[in-house]
């Protein structure tokens, strides 16, 4: 299992968040830490997250996919967040 970072913008036009949402939900381990950002825990690569979102989005949206391993930070979270991201990743943590 690999831990990834999903970020996007939806531009105006559509703005699907709902489908988003929904996908992102689908995923049995989700987190979504704030505004556009989810972290999501699958056995996907990247490029089949990225291409299970891409019929949400339009020509105009952006998106990011990104696994998580190694060194991460954070702050403002409570312990619970700490918790969840320390479990998932395999490093050095700070926060």
């Amino acid at each position: 299992m690999s831990v990834y970072v999903v970020t996007y913008d939806l531009h105006k036009q559509g703005q699907n968040y709902a489908c988003l949402t929904k996908k992102l939900k689908s995923y049995p381990v989700h987190w979504h830490a704030q505004g556009s950002v989810w972290f999501i825990e699958t056995t996907q690569t990247a490029v089949q997250v990225r291409d299970g979102l891409t019929p949400c989005l339009d020509a105009n949206d952006k998106l990011i996919v990104a696994r998580l391993s190694g060194e991460a930070a954070w702050t403002g979270y409570g312990e619970d967040v700490s918790t969840w991201l320390k479990g998932r990743l395999n490093a050095q943590f700070a926060h």
